[in-house]
Protein backbone atom coordinates (compact mmCIF):
# COMPACT_ATOMS: atom_id res chain seq x y z
CA UNK A 1 0.00 0.00 0.00
CA UNK A 2 1.53 3.45 -0.89
CA UNK A 3 1.47 6.46 1.11
CA UNK A 4 -0.48 8.17 -1.03
CA UNK A 5 -3.22 5.42 -0.76
CA UNK A 6 -2.64 5.13 3.35
CA UNK A 7 -3.14 9.51 2.63
CA UNK A 8 -6.45 8.82 1.61
CA UNK A 9 -7.52 6.05 4.12
CA UNK A 10 -6.78 8.55 6.71
CA UNK A 11 -8.73 11.46 4.77
CA UNK A 12 -11.88 8.90 4.85
CA UNK A 13 -11.37 8.00 8.07
CA UNK A 14 -11.81 11.87 9.17
CA UNK A 15 -14.81 11.94 7.53
CA UNK A 16 -15.93 8.91 8.98
CA UNK A 17 -15.08 10.49 12.34
CA UNK A 18 -16.71 13.51 11.27
CA UNK A 19 -20.09 11.43 10.43
CA UNK A 20 -20.25 9.93 13.37
CA UNK A 21 -20.17 13.16 15.56
CA UNK A 22 -23.18 14.18 13.33
CA UNK A 23 -25.12 11.12 13.95
CA UNK A 24 -24.26 11.01 17.76
CA UNK A 25 -25.67 15.06 17.53
CA UNK A 26 -28.66 13.27 15.95
CA UNK A 27 -29.67 11.51 18.69
CA UNK A 28 -27.63 8.32 19.02
CA UNK A 29 -26.64 7.74 22.79
CA UNK A 30 -22.87 7.50 24.20
CA UNK A 31 -23.74 4.29 25.03
CA UNK A 32 -24.30 2.88 21.65
CA UNK A 33 -21.43 4.29 20.58
CA UNK A 34 -19.43 2.80 23.22
CA UNK A 35 -20.90 -0.54 22.69
CA UNK A 36 -19.80 -0.23 18.93
CA UNK A 37 -16.09 0.51 20.17
CA UNK A 38 -15.60 3.56 18.84
CA UNK A 39 -16.20 6.14 21.63
CA UNK A 40 -12.08 6.64 21.33
CA UNK A 41 -12.31 7.65 17.89
CA UNK A 42 -14.49 10.98 18.03
CA UNK A 43 -17.66 10.05 19.36
CA UNK A 44 -17.44 11.29 23.12
CA UNK A 45 -17.16 14.91 24.21
CA UNK A 46 -15.51 16.55 26.71
CA UNK A 47 -12.08 15.24 28.02
CA UNK A 48 -10.64 12.32 28.41
CA UNK A 49 -8.32 10.80 30.46
CA UNK A 50 -4.79 9.40 29.10
CA UNK A 51 -2.00 7.11 30.62
CA UNK A 52 1.18 8.79 30.38
CA UNK A 53 4.92 8.19 32.03
CA UNK A 54 3.99 10.72 34.24
CA UNK A 55 0.14 8.84 35.71
CA UNK A 56 -3.24 10.04 34.17
CA UNK A 57 -3.80 12.95 32.57
CA UNK A 58 -7.03 14.60 30.99
CA UNK A 59 -7.09 16.19 27.34
CA UNK A 60 -9.26 17.54 25.12
CA UNK A 61 -11.50 15.31 23.41
CA UNK A 62 -10.41 16.19 20.26
CA UNK A 63 -6.92 18.66 20.19
CA UNK A 64 -7.07 21.45 18.04
CA UNK A 65 -3.41 22.77 18.99
CA UNK A 66 -0.45 20.53 19.30
CA UNK A 67 2.93 21.44 20.26
CA UNK A 68 5.34 18.46 19.72
CA UNK A 69 8.89 18.68 21.34
CA UNK A 70 10.64 15.67 19.44
CA UNK A 71 11.37 14.47 16.20
CA UNK A 72 9.12 11.04 17.10
CA UNK A 73 6.47 13.14 17.92
CA UNK A 74 6.26 14.89 15.51
CA UNK A 75 6.65 11.84 12.80
CA UNK A 76 3.67 10.23 15.06
CA UNK A 77 1.21 13.60 14.11
CA UNK A 78 2.03 14.25 10.70
CA UNK A 79 1.35 10.07 9.93
CA UNK A 80 -1.84 10.90 11.72
CA UNK A 81 -3.11 13.58 9.64
CA UNK A 82 -2.62 16.61 12.42
CA UNK A 83 -0.42 19.44 11.43
CA UNK A 84 1.14 20.77 14.88
CA UNK A 85 1.05 24.80 15.53
CA UNK A 86 4.49 24.59 17.03
CA UNK A 87 7.76 21.87 17.27
CA UNK A 88 11.05 21.70 18.38
CA UNK A 89 13.94 21.32 15.52
CA UNK A 90 16.68 18.94 15.67
CA UNK A 91 20.19 19.51 15.84
CA UNK A 92 20.20 19.76 11.84
CA UNK A 93 21.03 22.07 9.58
CA UNK A 94 17.63 21.69 7.76
CA UNK A 95 15.64 22.32 10.95
CA UNK A 96 12.90 19.84 10.84
CA UNK A 97 14.27 16.81 9.40
CA UNK A 98 14.61 16.48 5.75
CA UNK A 99 12.49 13.40 5.25
CA UNK A 100 9.50 14.59 6.10
CA UNK A 101 7.42 16.54 3.19
CA UNK A 102 7.79 20.07 3.24
CA UNK A 103 4.18 20.75 2.70
CA UNK A 104 3.41 19.12 5.75
CA UNK A 105 5.93 20.95 8.00
CA UNK A 106 5.50 24.30 6.14
CA UNK A 107 3.41 27.10 8.89
CA UNK A 108 4.49 24.95 12.47
CA UNK A 109 6.75 27.09 14.60
CA UNK A 110 9.52 26.84 15.69
CA UNK A 111 9.78 26.55 19.79
CA UNK A 112 13.39 26.17 20.06
CA UNK A 113 15.96 23.09 19.81
CA UNK A 114 14.95 20.04 20.75
CA UNK A 115 16.65 19.69 24.31
CA UNK A 116 15.98 23.23 24.84
CA UNK A 117 12.40 24.10 24.30
CA UNK A 118 11.41 27.63 24.28
CA UNK A 119 8.39 27.82 27.21
CA UNK A 120 7.46 31.04 26.30
CA UNK A 121 7.10 30.24 22.68
CA UNK A 122 5.16 27.31 23.44
CA UNK A 123 2.91 29.14 25.73
CA UNK A 124 2.47 32.07 23.20
CA UNK A 125 1.19 29.66 20.39
CA UNK A 126 -1.94 28.37 23.35
CA UNK A 127 -1.59 24.98 22.78
CA UNK A 128 -4.31 22.09 24.12
CA UNK A 129 -1.70 19.45 24.03
CA UNK A 130 1.50 18.74 24.42
CA UNK A 131 3.62 15.42 23.34
CA UNK A 132 6.79 14.77 24.60
CA UNK A 133 8.55 12.08 26.44
CA UNK A 134 9.84 12.02 30.42
CA UNK A 135 13.37 10.90 29.10
CA UNK A 136 13.53 14.05 27.39
CA UNK A 137 11.59 16.54 28.94
CA UNK A 138 10.98 14.91 32.25
CA UNK A 139 12.11 18.02 34.24
CA UNK A 140 10.45 20.51 32.90
CA UNK A 141 6.81 18.56 33.17
CA UNK A 142 5.46 21.01 35.77
CA UNK A 143 6.08 24.14 33.67
CA UNK A 144 4.76 22.58 30.99
CA UNK A 145 1.74 20.99 32.26
CA UNK A 146 0.71 24.59 33.08
CA UNK A 147 0.71 25.38 29.49
CA UNK A 148 -1.18 22.48 28.19
CA UNK A 149 -1.93 19.05 29.49
CA UNK A 150 1.16 17.20 28.26
CA UNK A 151 1.38 13.31 27.38
CA UNK A 152 5.09 11.83 27.99
CA UNK A 153 6.06 8.82 27.05
CA UNK A 154 8.91 6.89 29.32
CA UNK A 155 11.66 6.58 26.58
CA UNK A 156 11.71 7.24 22.52
CA UNK A 157 13.70 4.61 19.88
CA UNK A 158 12.95 1.63 20.99
CA UNK A 159 9.49 1.68 22.04
CA UNK A 160 8.42 3.67 19.00
CA UNK A 161 5.16 1.83 18.36
CA UNK A 162 3.58 1.69 21.77
CA UNK A 163 4.45 5.48 22.06
CA UNK A 164 2.87 5.78 18.54
CA UNK A 165 -0.12 4.29 20.40
CA UNK A 166 0.19 6.63 23.25
CA UNK A 167 0.11 9.83 20.67
CA UNK A 168 -2.95 8.50 18.85
CA UNK A 169 -4.67 7.60 22.14
CA UNK A 170 -3.76 12.01 23.01
CA UNK A 171 -5.00 12.98 19.61
CA UNK A 172 -8.50 11.07 19.77
CA UNK A 173 -6.80 9.05 15.83
CA UNK A 174 -7.02 5.06 16.64
CA UNK A 175 -8.65 4.78 13.78
CA UNK A 176 -6.42 6.15 11.90
CA UNK A 177 -3.87 4.41 13.81
CA UNK A 178 -4.46 1.10 12.86
CA UNK A 179 -4.39 2.12 9.52
CA UNK A 180 -1.09 3.01 9.25
CA UNK A 181 0.13 0.09 11.56
CA UNK A 182 -2.12 -2.48 9.18
CA UNK A 183 -0.16 -0.46 5.85
CA UNK A 184 3.08 -1.06 8.04
CA UNK A 185 2.56 -4.64 8.14
CA UNK A 186 1.48 -5.21 4.63
CA UNK A 187 4.62 -3.06 3.56
CA UNK A 188 7.05 -5.04 5.99
CA UNK A 189 5.55 -8.13 4.57
CA UNK A 190 6.00 -7.75 0.79
CA UNK A 191 9.60 -6.45 1.69
CA UNK A 192 10.11 -9.55 3.16
CA UNK A 193 9.06 -11.48 -0.16
CA UNK A 194 11.01 -9.58 -2.07
CA UNK A 195 14.21 -10.65 -0.32
CA UNK A 196 13.22 -14.37 -0.85
CA UNK A 197 11.13 -15.28 2.00
CA UNK A 198 11.38 -15.41 6.00
CA UNK A 199 14.46 -18.00 5.76
CA UNK A 200 16.43 -16.17 3.46
CA UNK A 201 15.99 -12.59 4.63
CA UNK A 202 17.06 -14.51 8.61
CA UNK A 203 20.00 -15.61 6.58
CA UNK A 204 20.88 -12.44 5.71
CA UNK A 205 22.84 -10.46 8.11
CA UNK A 206 22.97 -6.75 8.70
CA UNK A 207 24.73 -4.43 10.77
CA UNK A 208 23.72 -0.30 11.23
CA UNK A 209 26.60 1.34 11.54
CA UNK A 210 26.79 5.31 12.99
CA UNK A 211 29.58 7.76 12.84
CA UNK A 212 28.79 10.26 15.67
CA UNK A 213 30.92 13.50 16.10
CA UNK A 214 32.41 13.66 19.17
CA UNK A 215 32.05 9.89 20.05
CA UNK A 216 33.12 6.31 19.23
CA UNK A 217 31.63 4.28 16.25
CA UNK A 218 28.38 3.08 16.89
CA UNK A 219 27.17 -0.52 15.96
CA UNK A 220 23.58 -0.63 16.55
CA UNK A 221 22.30 -3.52 18.76
CA UNK A 222 18.77 -4.88 18.99
CA UNK A 223 17.10 -2.45 21.46
CA UNK A 224 16.79 0.46 19.05
CA UNK A 225 14.23 2.16 16.46
CA UNK A 226 16.37 1.02 13.24
CA UNK A 227 16.77 -2.50 15.01
CA UNK A 228 12.79 -2.95 15.49
CA UNK A 229 12.24 -2.49 11.52
CA UNK A 230 15.39 -5.20 10.80
CA UNK A 231 13.66 -7.47 12.92
CA UNK A 232 10.14 -6.78 11.27
CA UNK A 233 11.28 -7.72 8.19
CA UNK A 234 13.26 -11.12 9.95
CA UNK A 235 17.19 -10.07 8.75
CA UNK A 236 19.69 -11.74 10.92
CA UNK A 237 21.97 -10.01 13.36
CA UNK A 238 25.25 -10.72 13.61
CA UNK A 239 26.83 -11.82 16.81
CA UNK A 240 28.27 -8.35 17.81
CA UNK A 241 24.81 -6.80 18.22
CA UNK A 242 24.47 -9.15 21.25
CA UNK A 243 27.13 -6.95 22.80
CA UNK A 244 25.60 -3.86 22.47
CA UNK A 245 25.39 -2.07 25.86
CA UNK A 246 21.68 -2.57 26.71
CA UNK A 247 21.05 -3.78 23.73
CA UNK A 248 21.56 -0.38 22.27
CA UNK A 249 25.21 0.01 20.37
CA UNK A 250 28.32 -1.26 21.04
CA UNK A 251 30.74 1.18 20.53
CA UNK A 252 33.95 0.81 18.94
CA UNK A 253 37.21 2.78 17.75
CA UNK A 254 38.26 2.95 13.75
CA UNK A 255 41.02 0.19 14.59
CA UNK A 256 37.92 -2.08 15.54
CA UNK A 257 35.70 -1.14 12.57
CA UNK A 258 36.21 -4.84 11.33
CA UNK A 259 33.88 -6.30 14.13
CA UNK A 260 31.15 -4.54 11.73
CA UNK A 261 31.11 -6.67 9.04
CA UNK A 262 28.59 -8.65 8.00
CA UNK A 263 26.33 -9.44 4.63
CA UNK A 264 25.08 -5.82 4.35
CA UNK A 265 25.99 -2.91 6.04
CA UNK A 266 24.55 0.52 6.38
CA UNK A 267 25.74 3.74 7.81
CA UNK A 268 25.15 7.27 8.49
CA UNK A 269 26.83 9.88 10.20
CA UNK A 270 26.11 12.30 12.42
CA UNK A 271 27.98 15.92 12.43
CA UNK A 272 30.76 16.65 10.23
CA UNK A 273 32.42 13.44 8.73
CA UNK A 274 36.29 14.29 9.69
CA UNK A 275 35.29 14.94 13.05
CA UNK A 276 33.05 11.63 13.09
CA UNK A 277 35.93 9.40 12.16
CA UNK A 278 33.83 8.79 9.05
CA UNK A 279 36.47 9.59 6.49
CA UNK A 280 39.24 8.03 8.23
CA UNK A 281 37.22 4.88 8.50
CA UNK A 282 35.73 4.36 5.30
CA UNK A 283 39.20 5.18 3.84
CA UNK A 284 41.75 2.72 5.89
CA UNK A 285 42.56 -0.61 5.27
CA UNK A 286 40.37 -2.41 8.20
CA UNK A 287 37.07 -0.96 6.18
CA UNK A 288 38.05 -1.62 2.43
CA UNK A 289 38.60 -4.92 3.60
CA UNK A 290 35.02 -6.25 4.64
CA UNK A 291 33.55 -8.69 3.20
CA UNK A 292 30.77 -6.33 2.59
CA UNK A 293 32.80 -3.77 0.87
CA UNK A 294 34.53 -6.37 -1.17
CA UNK A 295 31.02 -7.60 -2.13
CA UNK A 296 29.64 -4.25 -2.96
CA UNK A 297 26.99 -4.30 0.59
CA UNK A 298 27.54 -1.15 2.18
CA UNK A 299 25.12 1.48 1.64
CA UNK A 300 25.49 5.12 3.04
CA UNK A 301 21.84 6.49 4.60
CA UNK A 302 21.00 9.61 5.49
CA UNK A 303 21.43 9.84 9.53
CA UNK A 304 17.79 12.03 9.58
CA UNK A 305 15.62 8.96 8.16
CA UNK A 306 17.30 5.91 9.83
CA UNK A 307 17.86 6.74 12.81
CA UNK A 308 16.52 10.42 14.09
CA UNK A 309 12.96 10.03 12.22
CA UNK A 310 11.59 6.95 15.00
CA UNK A 311 8.28 6.52 13.33
CA UNK A 312 5.61 5.25 10.75
CA UNK A 313 6.61 8.15 7.97
CA UNK A 314 10.32 7.53 8.48
CA UNK A 315 9.83 3.63 8.75
CA UNK A 316 7.73 3.41 5.83
CA UNK A 317 10.51 5.51 3.88
CA UNK A 318 13.36 2.99 5.60
CA UNK A 319 11.61 -0.20 4.45
CA UNK A 320 11.69 1.16 0.77
CA UNK A 321 15.26 1.96 1.20
CA UNK A 322 16.14 -1.80 2.25
CA UNK A 323 14.31 -3.20 -0.44
CA UNK A 324 16.29 -1.13 -3.13
CA UNK A 325 19.87 -2.17 -1.23
CA UNK A 326 18.93 -5.63 -0.54
CA UNK A 327 17.95 -6.78 -3.96
CA UNK A 328 20.61 -5.18 -6.04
Amino acid sequence: MTPQHRSRLLAAASLTVAAALSLSACGFSSESSSASGSSSDGSSEGPRTVKTAMGDVKVPAAPQRVVVLDTAELDSVLTLGVKPVGATHADVDSGFLNYLPKDQVAGITDVGQMMTPNLEAIAGLKPDLILTSKIRHGDKYAELSKIAPTVMTENTGYPWKENFQVHAEALNKKAEAKMVTDDYAEHVADVTKALGGKDKAAATEVNMVRFVEGADIRIYGKKNYIATILADVGLGRPAVTDQAKDGFSYDVSPEKIDLADADAVFHSTYGDPAKSKETQTTGGGLWKNMDAVKNGKVFAVDDQLWIQGIGYTAADKILGELRTSLTK
